[in-house]
């Protein structure tokens, strides 16, 4: 399922961390947003990764399931593509 990732994190080196270890799974379409073709199993891994590094008090991490009735009707004001147009699937 589509899956956007979302992330505010207070710490440089952590914030650098997560972006690394999200680049495994999709694409960096934003600062701090990652668009992701993710299975449950990839997402209990991502859950289980922000538990164990970042800090609760202070840190956000957000993932949003996009069914696929919503994705067409995403929207892309300027530079950008949608994450259905790859030809290619991040493993």
């Amino acid at each position: 399922m589509i899956t956007l990732i979302t992330y505010d994190i207070s710490n440089d080196a952590t914030r650098a961390a997560l972006h690394r270890f999200l680049k495994e799974f999709g694409l960096n379409t934003q600062k701090s947003v990652f668009e992701c073709d993710l299975d449950e199993p990839a997402i209990k891994r991502i859950r289980a990764y922000c538990v164990a590094q970042i800090d609760m008090k202070t840190d956000s991490v957000r993932i949003y399931r996009i069914c696929s009735r919503c994705l067409r009707k995403v929207l892309i004001s300027g530079k950008g593509m949608k994450l259905t147009q790859l030809d290619y699937t991040v493993v």
